[in-house]
């Protein structure tokens, strides 16, 4: 009877080997058809396929290669939930493969939900802590601003394969976000040491050098990554633009006021300021360097308008000689400001008043224009290059 039993135990042990071994091959096929399908973008018939391929076999391999099309199938049909859920339960199925939370911890990483990204890469580095997964999960601590545990994630990536670019990398990004640019630098600097075509590091060191004011430094590896990576050169080229402070590009006066010297007679600035106490509007256009905020260049009280006392050979008003008493002074805020934001150029008006004798006199040539303002990125005005007059030029 024992040996009956056991033949019996036999058959059937095989009989289910033999049924598993079909229903792997009907998953095996599902899966096939199911990427011939997405890859037509055919997305609704491959879900049935990989949906189908999942149920024929959800513990095999092949189940977890269904769960990640299933899930990018989902994601081309604009159905995010349905992608998480895909992985959720593909995890409920394989709750031993790291892979999986990683794909899931991604998903929710492209979403910017950085938290539960964090979580699943936790979980991955809790089955399987490999230097790939600690790096994932370093990913997360930077954006969620938890730059120390970053930082010994990224040294866990060292400590498990130093000859690995990405430790490098990831202590580069966290000690950028940290301010501590000439350590962020040295990272990266290690990282393409290991790895000489590693452009992203290249275009992260642009990022700080962009940073830290060195525009000659960002401009090179700019340069070298249009030739070698065109989308990170240009993507950096943006980055260089949005942080490098405003500055006046070009400066004129379209009714000529700058030319004119010092002890000038107001008279001679248009026949209306002939006459005592008469008034006149005159211009001065300013081309910025980048895109400005309208509201703050249109904002008067962010404007200066002051005669120049430079301290360089010939900057100072009248030269630095005796200002007379007959000398007329204008207006230290503008009478008005209009942007053009196609040419990034204002428009400053302000007002010269005769004096009361009809003898008033003005050094148009140092009469200084300063500007306090914004870009659109928010940024201040470099002060190298905010104020103007015709005779020092942009200043």
């Amino acid at each position: 009877m024992a040996i009956e039993f056991s033949a019996l135990s036999d058959a059937l042990m095989s009989s289910t080997y033999t049924t598993q071994q079909g229903l792997d091959g009907l998953s095996q096929s599902a899966l096939s058809h199911g990427i011939d399908l997405y890859m037509n973008g055919d997305y609704q018939g491959a879900v049935k396929e990989f949906t189908r391929s999942i149920g024929l076999s959800p513990n095999s391999d092949y189940s977890v290669d269904a769960s990640n099309y299933l899930a990018n199938s989902y994601l081309r049909l604009n159905d995010t939930e349905k992608a998480i859920s895909t992985y959720q339960k593909s995890i409920k199925l394989n709750p031993t493969r790291d892979d999986i939370h990683i794909s899931l911890g991604n998903l929710y990483f492209s979403l910017n939900r950085y938290t539960d990204a964090e979580t699943e890469y936790k979980k991955a580095v809790r089955i399987y802590p490999d230097a790939n997964n600690y790096f994932s999960l370093g990913q997360a601590y930077l954006y969620n601003d938890r730059l120390s545990d970053a930082e010994a994630a990224f040294n866990k990536v060292k400590t498990i394969a130093p000859g690995s670019a990405m430790g490098d990398y990831g202590l580069g990004q966290t000690y950028a976000k940290l301010g501590r640019y000439d350590k962020a630098i040295e990272h990266f600097e290690e990282a393409i040491r290991k790895k000489d075509n590693f452009y992203d590091a290249y275009a992260e060191m642009g990022y700080v050098y962009a940073d830290m004011g060195k525009k000659d430094e960002a401009k090179e590896i700019k340069n070298f990554l249009d030739d070698n990576d065109p989308s990170l050169g240009y993507t950096l080229g943006t980055y260089m633009y949005q942080v490098d402070k405003p500055g006046f590009s070009t400066v004129y006066y379209p009714e000529g006021f700058g030319s004119y010297p010092a002890r000038t007679a107001v008279s001679s600035l248009s026949s209306y300021l002939a006459n005592a106490n008469a008034s006149k509007t005159f211009s001065l256009k300013i081309m910025f360097d980048k895109e400005m905020d309208r509201a703050s260049v249109e904002n008067l009280s962010n404007w200066q308008i002051s005669r120049e006392y430079g301290i360089g050979p010939g900057e100072a008003y009248n030269f630095g000689l005796s200002i007379p008493s007959t000398e007329i002074t204008i207006p230290f805020i503008p009478t008005n400001v209009y942007y053009d934001a196609e040419t990034f150029t204002a428009t400053v008006r302000f007002k010269v008043t005769q004096n009361s004798t009809a003898d008033g006199t003005i050094d148009p040539r140092h009469i200084q224009f300063k500007f306090l303002g914004k870009d659109r990125y928010g940024l201040s005005m470099d002060p190298a290059a905010d104020q103007y007059s015709a005779f020092s030029g942009i200043a």
